[in-house]
């Protein structure tokens, strides 16, 4: 059956709303079903009205009228049920309030061509209109449904705009009894996640009319949901070795996440950000009441989570250790597998909690000491600016943090900070001095030097990081050896220290046992890479930014955090 989608509205007394609901839908030509879930005479008149004109306009319009108010899930089954006997193989749901954004119509459809068996999940963004009674309310839900399905994946269950392949929802639909109210949007994605479909979420704005109506009932809508809450826990707990089994073990191929190593397996960029902007704010107000100690306490069981259900970050840290442990035997490394890579995570996110720390003041000054502060005090005495490459190694983000609470020197950081959106987010709401410093970019060419440039004269220093390719153009890279196979590392950071003209520097930031250790060491007075012996110099100044990055992993062999296939080759294929 080839590729074909309608869309279904379902309705109760929405009179006002629904005709321009459907005039904002009808310009992206889809075939409408409207469930009207026995409104009263007056949206009976209006639908019969809009169904006409929209036959007068050559439209499709499919009218589906219930005999009496059976509750949103009634209504969407009805129209799920309708759309499948129809001959569409997807359904686009959408309320009929006009909440939704009808503009990203086309977002919804493009997504489910790529991958016709998930289902494509908005993902409110609100803006001010939002009660927040719903706002706040919405994240209890939220999390029940993350422990019900073990993952994140659902990241917004309550959202009415969502997209269902049809073969998979009413296989559902007719072997479950399913909640014929608001549990229903609830349920039908915990059960669809349970039998193994895929979801791919879409930002989409949302906004909420000033004199909305909603349905809702506050006390009888609470109590279904619940006792649905209830149910699906009951359900989780017996699914609950084969949903672990699927966590541990999953089938190649049947994730519609972008961290899926089948599908991107060395685009570091696709892997989406793990970790829900409220846990991590949760985690800094438990820091700010609780002290740093007993928040620390709850990384080791988020960790164990993290391990069990990021597959492709334990996959990329044994094949790291794996490289480690063979180019280095003399460490005496543990066997690669899931104890190391437990430890490695846990590594990761006391770094993340540290630099929370750094940017609130809890970090003790007198903890950061250099190794050697020679070639940083000469640099900060003589005022002049400086490229300074960093790696994802131990804790870069301390050099901004300090510098900012101590005005040593100003540090400014070119990031790809949209990879990292929530925490990013988190750390802005303990330091407004944050943002300040974060150059975003995608690239590290000409054009990017011509903006650090002036920052250079005024004597900043420039951080950015040497081991990731960069997102928008992975061809802009040289091969060389690092811990015992060939690896592709981006030109940008070199490219932009020869256009800048600037000294350069290396810094890393480890934490050892007495607190963090500053590393600061000159790399280059000057890089040049004349024309005629640019890939050769490319390649001479990579490898020595390679051979250091080397000698720090061997240092602090848990603290490097890029968790990705770093030797795999752009094809899919792995080198060495």
């Amino acid at each position: 059956m080839s590729f074909s989608v309608c869309l279904v509205i379902p309705i109760y007394n929405h009179k006002e709303a629904i005709t321009e609901t459907v005039a904002r839908l009808q310009p992206h030509g889809l075939p409408l079903i409207i469930v009207d879930d026995g409104s009263d005479a007056a949206t009976q008149d209006v639908l019969a009205k809009l169904a006409e004109r929209v036959r007068h306009e050559a439209g499709a319009l499919t009218l589906l009228r219930l005999p009496r108010n059976g509750g949103k899930g009634a209504a969407v089954i009805a129209g799920l049920r309708a759309a499948r006997r129809m001959g569409y193989t997807h359904a686009l749901q959408i309320d009929a309030d006009g909440q939704h954004d009808a503009a990203d119509v086309p977002r919804f459809v493009a997504a489910a061509r790529e991958q016709p068996d998930a289902v494509i999940l908005g993902q409110p963004v609100f803006d001010a209109s939002v009660p927040k009674s719903r706002l706040y309310g919405r994240y209890m839900t939220h999390v029940w449904v993350w422990i019900e399905t073990l993952s994140f994946t659902i990241r917004d269950s309550m959202c009415g705009f969502r997209l269902y392949p049809l073969d998979a929802a009413c296989a559902l639909i007719d072997a479950v009894k399913l909640p014929q109210r608001m549990a229903f949007d609830i349920s039908v994605l915990v059960r669809l996640h349970w039998r193994g479909v895929a979801f791919h979420g879409i930002p989409t704005r949302v906004t909420y009319a000033p004199d909305g109506v909603s349905h809702f009932d506050v006390l009888w809508d609470n109590v279904r949901i619940s006792a649905a809450h209830a149910r699906l826990v009951a359900g989780m707990l017996l699914r609950l070795p084969l949903l672990l089994a699927r966590k541990v073990c999953p089938k190649p191929g049947t994730s519609a996440n972008p961290a899926n190593p089948a599908r991107h397996p060395a685009g570091w960029w696709r892997i989406a950000e793990r970790g829900s902007r409220v846990g991590m704010a949760l985690l800094a107000l438990s820091s700010r009441v609780l002290g740093r100690r007993i928040t620390a306490l709850w990384l080791y069981p988020v960790v164990f989570y993290f391990l069990l259900t990021g597959r492709a970050a334990r996959d990329a840290s044994t094949r790291y250790f794996t490289q480690l442990r063979a180019s280095t035997p003399q460490l005496g490394l543990p066997r690669p597998g899931w104890v190391s890579a437990y430890r490695h995570m846990l590594a990761f996110a006391q770094a993340a909690f540290d630099k929370l720390g750094a940017w609130s003041g809890r970090v003790n000054l007198a903890e950061v000491s250099f190794d050697d502060p020679a070639a940083f005090d000469a640099l900060t005495a003589s005022g002049r600016g400086a490229l300074v490459i960093g790696a994802h190694l131990g804790n870069l983000e301390m050099s901004r943090a300090l510098a900012t609470h101590g005005a040593r020197a100003k540090v400014s950081a070119i990031v790809y900070s949209a990879h990292a959106r929530r925490f990013n987010d988190v750390l802005a709401s303990v330091h407004p001095a944050f943002p300040d410093g974060l150059l975003e970019v995608s690239d590290f060419g000409p054009e990017t030097a011509m903006l650090m440039q002036a920052r250079i004269e005024a004597g900043e220093l420039l951080v950015i990081v040497g081991d990731r390719v960069p997102a928008c153009d992975a061809g802009r890279t040289t091969e060389v050896p690092f811990l015992g196979a060939p690896a592709r590392f981006a030109q940008g950071p070199f490219v932009l220290a020869h256009a800048l003209g600037c000294p350069v520097y290396l810094f890393f930031c480890l934490k050892e046992r007495s607190g963090y250790h500053l590393y600061f060491e000159p790399f280059a007075e000057r890089i040049a890479l004349p024309r005629r012996e640019r890939a050769g110099q490319l390649a001479v100044w990579t490898q020595r930014y390679a051979s250091r990055l080397e000698h720090y992993c061997r240092k602090a062999p848990f603290q490097w955090f890029n968790f990705f296939d770093f030797w795999a080759r752009p094809d899919g294929g792995a080198n060495g």
